[in-house]
């Protein structure tokens, strides 16, 4: 009983189940398990293998069509349609375009001596010629340096050209500045080079020769820092000029920097040092500082009132080392305007040779029954010898400097004018501001009849002017009266004084600085006298009043060097030297 008990809760268990259906096959309808071969179904064996319908032959037919004119319609539009601009597109992935950057134009001196040039870099840091630059002294700030092509991290050109930043580099930019060539490279898949080609060669710039004699230019900045050390001078300047074309000789401008120093920009520290320095070793101090001149404005004062009639070159004029103005304010208070030595009876020659300021105030702004020029005239005459005007020298951030007058007193101090200015500008002094270059021009103006030429750098060059129209002889005496500067017992550039050459110049010290405390120290004049060829332009910058060493001492030693290393220049022959 129980066991038909259990047998039915099994059968209705089972019944609840999903009951599992067993495939039977087609060919196995007619087998039993007696006469079952030994078929390996795996493989297939023993089975019966049905046709395929036509239907599903053409379904898989028309599927290949399909398929097969799909890829013929993308193959004809890659080859034809876009066969062009796919090509492009491929050799751009293969070939690449590069840059030959250009070699620069090299610089010369006047004597065919490189100053300037291009040199492989050993070091490996750039794919182009580096700059390199003459190891003479004292020729930064004439020579200049340059800025070099720039890559960026992925090393591509985002500045394919060098940059003159300052003198003749950047003066003469476009004369120096190749034209860049361009080359073909190939590269594989992982951006290997295979070759190369150049499909357009770069072509160089143009060499440049100067009117500069480097030599002489690093014999002036040597004696220059020699000189400062020595007197405490803060910098100094100087220049020579050929007066008949205006070309530059020698310039040079202390302290000076290394060019090559600049264009490699590796000395991070001595640049720093050059930022630092406060006498300012990047300006030009020739072309582009402004200095107050003193008594070398004197020259073309006295011309200016020889030529307005204000005074005959033979009149006598006493210093007894002051001139007294009454006050009207307060009669017992006159003011005084000092002489800087007590020089007793003087004409003309003997004052400028003296260099009196008694002098050059009454004749600039008149006293007692002497007339002056006044100021209007006295503005009129040194702007006619190009002070506190641009010379034309095509060299960046030259200065025009400062001419007082009544309109620039009340622009920058809002006051009126007084006797006392004129006095002070007839000197030189005041808010009197020149550049050495202004000066040297014009004094070869002085030296070569009155034609105030355009200073350039460029040898050869045609000489440009302007007929001052001067009148010859009272130019002359104030030719005499600058040679009797050299000669006279007294006169104030007797350092200057030589046997083998003739000397025509002029002093000046400038008082500068908080109560007068320092001076610049002027020497200027031309040689030969008698046949005179080169003008020139010292200046010694802020020096302590108690220094003894003048310009004219310190030109006196680039005369001496001159003579014996180029007598040429001085007119004198040239010795032969004994092997």
């Amino acid at each position: 009983m129980l066991n038909l008990i259990f047998r039915s809760i099994l059968i209705s268990i089972s019944m609840f189940k999903k009951p599992k259906i067993n495939p039977i096959e087609f060919d196995e309808i007619f087998m039993d398990s007696s006469n079952l071969p030994s078929f390996n179904q795996g493989r297939m064996e023993g089975r019966i293998e049905l046709p395929i319908t036509k239907r599903n032959v053409y379904v898989v037919g028309i599927l290949f069509v399909l398929i097969a004119c799909a890829f013929l319609g993308k193959l004809f539009t890659l080859q034809v349609l876009a066969g062009a601009e796919y090509r492009e597109r491929s050799d751009n992935n293969r070939i690449d375009k590069g840059v030959i950057i250009a070699e620069r134009g090299v610089i010369y001196d006047r004597n065919g001596e490189l100053i300037a040039w291009n040199e492989t870099d050993y070091d490996d840091d750039h794919d182009f010629p580096v700059r390199a630059y003459t190891d003479r002294r004292g020729l930064g700030q004439l020579v200049g340096y340059v800025s070099y092509p720039q890559k960026d991290s992925k090393g591509f050109y985002y500045r394919t050209d060098y940059i003159g930043r300052t003198g003749v580099e950047s003066s003469y930019e476009s004369l120096l500045h190749g034209v860049n060539g361009e080359v073909l490279v190939e590269v594989d898949a992982l951006g290997h080079t295979i070759s190369s080609s150049a499909v357009q060669a770069p072509v160089p710039g143009e060499s440049f020769t100067t009117s500069i004699d480097a030599g002489l230019s690093e014999a002036m900045s040597d004696i220059l820092a020699t000189s400062t050390a020595k007197a405490g001078f803060r910098s100094g300047a100087a220049a020579i000029m050929d007066v008949e074309t205006g070309e530059i000789l020698a310039m040079t401008s202390f302290p000076s920097y290394d060019p090559e120093v600049m264009a490699d920009g590796d000395d991070v520290a001595l640049i720093e040092s050059y930022n630092q320095d406060e006498r300012f070793p990047f300006l030009n101090k020739v072309v582009g500082g402004a200095y107050t001149p003193g008594s070398i404005v004197k020259p073309f004062v006295a011309y200016a009132a020889l030529t307005e009639n204000i005074i005959s070159p033979e009149k006598v004029i006493v210093s007894n080392g002051y001139l007294l103005l009454p006050n009207r304010y307060d009669p017992s208070k006159p003011t005084r305007f000092n002489d800087w030595r007590i020089q007793g009876a003087m004409t003309m020659r003997e004052a400028i040779a003296f260099s009196s300021n008694v002098y050059f105030y009454i004749i600039g702004g008149g006293f007692e029954n002497q007339a002056g020029l006044g100021i209007t005239r006295i503005n009129e005459y040194v702007r006619k010898f190009g002070l506190g005007e641009l010379t034309g020298i095509n060299f960046e951030n030259e200065q025009s400097g400062t001419v007082p007058s009544p309109d620039w007193k009340k622009e920058v101090f809002d006051d009126d004018w007084r006797l006392g200015d004129t006095y002070h500008t007839s000197i030189g002094q005041f808010g009197f501001q020149t550049t050495p270059l202004q000066m040297l021009r014009a004094y070869a103006a002085l030296a070569n009849g009155g034609k105030l030429l355009t200073p350039h750098i460029e040898k050869d060059a045609e000489a440009e002017y302007t007929d001052l129209e001067l009148n010859q002889e009272n130019l002359r005496i104030v030719q005499e009266g600058m040679r009797m500067t050299v000669t006279l017992n007294g006169g104030t550039a007797r350092a200057l004084e030589r046997s083998d050459v003739a000397i025509a110049a002029k002093s000046g010290t400038a008082e500068v600085g908080v109560g007068n405390a320092y001076v610049n120290s002027w020497a200027a004049g031309y040689f030969p006298y008698d046949k005179p060829k080169y003008a020139f332009i010292l200046l010694m910058d802020k020096a302590p009043r108690s220094n003894a060493l003048g310009a004219t001492r310190v030109m006196g030693d680039v005369v001496e060097w001159m003579s014996k290393n180029r007598p040429e220049y001085l007119g004198l022959e040239k010795l032969e030297v004994e092997e």
